[in-house]
Parts: C-alpha cells; sequence; structure tokens
C-alpha cells in the first residue's frame, strides 16, 4: 500500500497549483487553533516545486501561523471555559496541563521554543492566552519560533531540491511511517507522564 507516495504526489500536484500560496497561509493559520496537519507538508513540495519562491513561502506560512495563533491566544484569554471540553474530547487536556506548567517555569523561551519544534502549536496558543501570557512576547517568540522553523524548511527543500527529490520521493513510505510511529510514542509518552 502507498499511502504516503500517493499524498506526497497530491500535495506536490498542489503546490505548483496558481492558489497554492493562499491555501498555505490558509493552512497554516487553521493548524495554529485547530487543523490538526502541520503546514510543513504543503511548504516543503511548494518549495520544492517552486525554489526560487521559498522565501516568500516561508514568509506566507509564518504570518498566517501568527495570526491563527493570535486566534488561539484570544481563545484561550476569552473563551477557554467555552472550548475546554473540545479539549478534553480530544485529549489534549494532560498536554495542556503540562505546558501550562511549562510556560509558568520557562516563560518566552518556551513560546519560541514551542513555535519551532513540531509539537501542535495550537496548545501552546491556547495555553499563553489562559496564562496570560503578554502579547507582545507571545508575538515576537511566535514570530521567532514559527518563522525560523518554516524558514529552515523551505530553504533546505529550495537549496537541495533536485537532489532531495529523488531521494524524499524514493523513502517516502518509510519516513511517513516513521512520523505516524513517532506521533503514536508521543501521545502514549504524554498518557503515560498525565
Amino acid at each position: 500500500m502507498q499511502l504516503f507516495a500517493r499524498m506526497y504526489d497530491t500535495v506536490l500536484a498542489w503546490a505548483r497549483h496558481r492558489h497554492a500560496p493562499r491555501y498555505l497561509t490558509l493552512m497554516s493559520a487553521a493548524e495554529s487553533v485547530v487543523f490538526p496537519i502541520p503546514p510543513d507538508v504543503m511548504l516543503a513540495p511548494m518549495s520544492l516545486a517552486q525554489p526560487k519562491s521559498w522565501w516568500r513561502y516561508a514568509l506566507l506560512c509564518t504570518l498566517g501561523s501568527v495570526a491563527g495563533g493570535l486566534l488561539g491566544y484570544l481563545i484561550g484569554h476569552f473563551a477557554l471555559d467555552l472550548v475546554w471540553p473540545g479539549i478534553v474530547r480530544m485529549g489534549w487536556q494532560p498536554a495542556f496541563e503540562n505546558i501550562q506548567a511549562l510556560f509558568l517555569a520557562h516563560g518566552l523561551l518556551f513560546v519560541f521554543i514551542a513555535g519551532f519544534t513540531p509539537i501542535p502549536y495550537k496548545v501552546f496558543t491556547i495555553a499563553s492566552g489562559s496564562l496570560g501570557v503578554g502579547l507582545l512576547p507571545f508575538v515576537a517568540g511566535s514570530l521567532l519560533g514559527r518563522g525560523a522553523r518554516f524558514f529552515l524548511v523551505a530553504g533546505l527543500m529550495a537549496w537541495g531540491g533536485p537532489k532531495f527529490e529523488p531521494m524524499l520521493k524514493r523513502y517516502i513510505e518509510w519516513l511517513g511511517w516513521l512520523m505516524v510511529g513517532l506521533v503514536v510514542v508521543g501521545l502514549v509518552w504524554l498518557e503515560m507522564r498525565g
């Protein structure tokens, strides 16, 4: 079964679509609040397909993500009680509570790290708002963390594009299942800690 190879070919075709930059920006914003798929899955093939525009795609991804992050921050600040049942239902409560404790211990540095890592950013945005993290430090940390991540991904794909594409295509199934495995291990680890 070639699940990830088929998905890769589909996303690569979307990456060449004339509205792809809009879709990338919207996907980045949605991922910072509710959407489960990180925008890297579209950013990487777009940068691979059009390497001269990699910086533009990384910028759109960063700005969309921070705009969505602001919405998550506002939800956490003004409406946490309303969204809490959804957080519990989706199984994010233990992660949310762990993140709250880390925020209190490490502050702005944690916002930057949260923006850079592949851990679901939406949990960090809502937690920032609920804890009253300053809006300016939140935006600064988000811009730096998300920007560093997306510019790194897009830049590497544009730089190594023609050299990386055959290798990526060859190992996409293995990499896809490895990522699924890492997510499962991460969820089990969070469950065992909670």
